[in-house]
């Protein structure tokens, strides 16, 4: 299984991008905001969440660097913020 906060740490973005994401985390609630942001019937284990969260927040970070109307800084931060919470929630023999 990859390690995804390897994968995490290695995400090069702008430093008050990440800023508010980490001021958002306490606000973060998985089963009001995960379906939100990823769709699915059920809200997946941090595992399953983790890799559709990356896959949207890649798509964003494409967006945000083309410099795209279509790019929502608000989008973005939200699933920074869900991107953070669900990899405290992985099992500590998937942390580092």
């Amino acid at each position: 299984m990859s390690d995804f906060r390897n994968l995490l740490a290695g995400l090069k973005r702008p430093r008050l991008l990440i800023r508010a994401a980490r001021h958002g985390l306490d606000e973060y609630r998985r089963d009001r905001d995960l379906h939100r942001l990823i769709g699915g019937a059920k809200v997946p284990a941090p595992d399953e969440a983790l890799p559709r969260l990356m896959h949207e927040e890649a798509r964003l970070e494409g967006i945000r660097g083309t410099g795209d109307a279509a790019y929502s800084l608000v989008r973005h931060i939200e699933v920074l913020i869900a991107l953070m919470a669900e990899a405290r929630l992985l099992p500590r023999d998937l942390q580092v």
